[in-house]
């Protein structure tokens, strides 16, 4: 993943989606030869010389202080996910060697007192997951909520379950996300961001490269451009067994290992979805137990 073109393909997609008319500035003429800002319009409403835009749209964002990266920012209307991505790319621009990290591909790299807390929590389903979303471990709730996921085919081959190849490229996950095109933007926005901070990791180099070949769709929104933060939400589900889930979720960085994250699934107390998951601890604790999309399934 080459850092100038992350650069000049982003700030180029930013500045097309944005007109004239949004940022307030008169459309002279009526054809005009790109969609959205030009480039002078940009470095114009960001208080640089044009010169200088144009040189950071050509992928050189080294050495831009922080007043210009939030200025450029505040022309191109980032959101928060956005405005972290440039500082991410731009420090990736600066030309520091990235920090060499170990690849986590199991569960031997989840701490053992991580591992402890998954057990620990009984009530609610809570998975740990790496930066480039394999699933390294899980509590016997979350065991059970990510069955499609855990014993899908995107695991052949002794891998991890991976949240972005079941997505692309297990038909399960459009059943299983009951807004599966949120999800998947959701997914390739994750990764996209990851890809600015770390544009060395290869794990997720070779990630993006066996999903761009394989699933057309996370093509196309892969050359979006577009980040997005899983920092919390809501996830709407349809399980095989228990059906329709409407859980909350919030994400816990792992601080004693950099690049681990915790997520926890709840439900309001008394709701459906709360009765739902009692079901599935139920039967997530059968010794037998096996993802069965024949099963009965609760309705709404």
């Amino acid at each position: 993943m080459d850092n100038r073109d992350e650069v000049r393909t982003f700030l180029a997609t930013r500045r097309a989606r944005i007109t004239p008319a949004d940022a307030g500035l008169p459309a002279y003429g009526e054809h005009r030869r790109v969609p959205g800002l030009r480039r002078e319009e940009v470095a114009m409403l960001a208080g640089v010389s044009v010169d200088y835009y144009v040189r950071l749209e050509r992928g050189n964002l080294a050495g831009a202080s922080e007043q210009v990266l939030d200025a450029l920012a505040d022309a191109l209307r980032l959101d928060d996910a956005e405005r972290q991505h440039l500082r991410d790319l731009a420090r990736a621009s600066s030309g520091r060697p990235p920090r060499q990290r170990r690849r986590r591909s199991d569960t031997a790299a989840v701490p053992a007192s991580v591992q402890l807390m998954l057990g620990a929590i009984t009530g609610a389903p809570a998975v740990v997951r790496n930066d480039h979303l394999d699933v390294l471990a899980l509590n016997p709730m979350a065991r059970a909520l990510y069955a499609p996921l855990v014993d899908g085919p995107s695991t052949n081959g002794g891998r991890p379950p991976n949240h972005a190849r079941f997505a692309f490229l297990d038909p399960a996950s459009r059943e299983f996300w009951i807004d599966w095109p949120r999800a998947a933007r959701d997914t390739v926005g994750v990764l996209r961001a990851q890809a600015g901070r770390d544009p060395h990791n290869r794990a997720l180099h070779d990630l993006v490269g066996e999903l761009s070949t394989r699933s057309e769709e996370f093509r196309e929104l892969w050359a979006r451009h577009d980040v997005h933060v899983h920092s919390g939400g809501v996830k709407l589900i349809h399980h095989p067994v228990v059906g329709r889930l409407e859980l909350s979720y919030d994400t816990l960085p792992i601080m004693q290992a950099p690049g681990l994250t915790m997520l926890v699934y709840t439900a309001p107390a008394g709701s459906p979805s709360a009765d739902a998951l009692q079901l599935l601890a139920t039967w997530g604790a059968t010794p037998t137990t096996a993802p069965a999309p024949t099963a009965p399934a609760t309705t709404d």
